[in-house]
């Protein structure tokens, strides 16, 4: 086979593997963590769960998560992304239909935990393959279109699951959560058969040498990485109160109805179908750390407008403007890994600065549950993360270009 030829065979499985990526993305994080919000009102009266205790069940899914995925980060340098993706989906998908047959808050935190495992496993590796198949001048629009999984996974269970519900009746949580592992047992097949180890540059040998001598201590060291981290931990605090509580505001605070809430749902879904592609390619074109501090503000934005603009005309700008914009971070800080470390290190740098979202994302949900017990509204969280995503913008004001940074 020609150079050429070769080439041309190498570009068209670079979009395979990024179909593959997207449809983990859907089922470990889309499904198994976001799914949580539309579930949660049902799951939350059959179990007899407090605000607290449904905000603590979220953060035994993040925390989990993060433990996880600093380590997938590391095993996909080392060994390969194929097999811990696909193990990923396979863990998150039992652990999804235990979350189905949970009797308790026991045993509900043991499940959720368990689906944090998985989507820590597959989600890591997922991005920073994705990363690695493309060139920088594609990167951040390739890394854009894997995180919108999450968007199409909002657009199937904003209509689906209050439907279900509805039909078979309170208890119907459950074959939700049997129906969500199902879907991520077919995309871990799909994800095995289809998944390839990015092709071998012309550094090849430098950068594995790189990884093998203490490479990893670079990422550890560098500014760069932990500046992308702060930025990381305030996106992960703010966003995930949003979208935890989100039918809980809606149904609980506001009154509406849960077919409502699903349909907002749904436009928030669609609304962010776009937001990986646009901002991956507006980070391509103005940097990364501009493009976070956009997006950061446009989230603060986005959340207190759903603490103080309650009308239905006001939620709906607040669902539009988090859509927009919902899962652009992600992709974001993956191109902008890819950008600054070598490939043996994507996927390491990718998982350090996970470390920090992982925090902001265990906190964001227990704190926001217990203000809402306090006080008796979910209104002061969502204020809450809109001050930490203002923080979250200046934070991306200070770190540094990634056009000629190296760690």
């Amino acid at each position: 086979m020609t150079l050429g030829g070769e080439d041309e065979r190498r570009r068209r499985h670079a979009w395979l593997v990024l179909a593959a990526g997207c449809l983990t993305i859907f089922a470990a994080l889309g499904l198994g963590r976001f799914g949580y919000s539309a579930v949660l009102p049902s799951m939350q009266a059959d179990l007899g769960l407090s605000n607290t205790e449904a905000g603590a069940l979220a953060s035994w899914n993040l925390a989990a998560y993060v433990v996880v995925a600093v380590g997938a980060g590391f095993a996909s340098a080392r060994v390969g992304a194929r097999g811990i993706i696909t193990a990923g989906l396979v863990i998150a998908a039992v652990a999804m239909a235990a979350t189905g047959l949970a009797q308790g808050v026991t045993s509900a935190s043991a499940a959720r935990a368990l689906t944090g495992v998985g989507a820590g496993l597959a989600n890591v590796p997922t991005v920073a393959l994705v990363s690695s198949w493309f060139s920088a001048r594609r990167r951040g629009l390739a890394a854009g279109i894997a995180v919108s999984g999450s968007s199409l996974a909002l657009v199937v269970v904003g209509p689906l699951v209050p439907a279900i519900i509805a039909a078979y009746g309170q208890d119907a949580w459950r074959l939700v959560w049997f129906l969500f592992a199902a879907a991520a047992l077919v995309i871990a097949v799909f994800a095995a058969v289809t998944v390839r180890e990015s092709p071998p540059d012309r550094n090849a040998a430098v950068h594995e040498a790189e990884a093998l001598e203490g490479g990893f201590g670079l990422v550890f060291r560098s500014g760069f990485a932990w500046r992308l981290g702060l930025v990381y931990f305030a996106f992960g605090f703010s966003y995930v109160i949003y979208l935890t509580f989100f039918f809980r505001r809606l149904t609980g605070d506001l009154g509406m109805a849960a077919s409502s809430a699903g349909t907002l749902f749904m436009v928030l879904g669609w609304a962010s179908l776009v937001c990986g592609v646009l901002w991956g390619h507006i980070s391509d074109i103005v940097g990364r750390k501009y493009a976070l501090a956009m997006v950061c503000a446009i989230h603060a934005v986005a959340f207190a407008g759903f603490a103080l603009w309650t009308s239905p005309a006001g939620l709906a700008v607040s669902a539009v403007l988090f859509g927009i914009t919902a899962w652009s971070v992600p992709g974001i800080v993956g191109a902008a890994c890819g950008d600054v470390f070598s490939r043996s290190l994507t996927a390491a740098a990718l998982g350090f600065v996970t470390f920090f979202l992982g925090i902001g994302q265990t906190l964001g949900p227990l704190v926001g549950g217990v203000l809402a017990d306090v006080y008796d509204s979910f209104a002061p969280a969502y204020l809450l993360a809109a001050g930490v995503a203002v923080v979250g913008a200046f934070a991306a004001l200070l770190v540094p270009s990634t056009r000629r940074s190296r760690p």
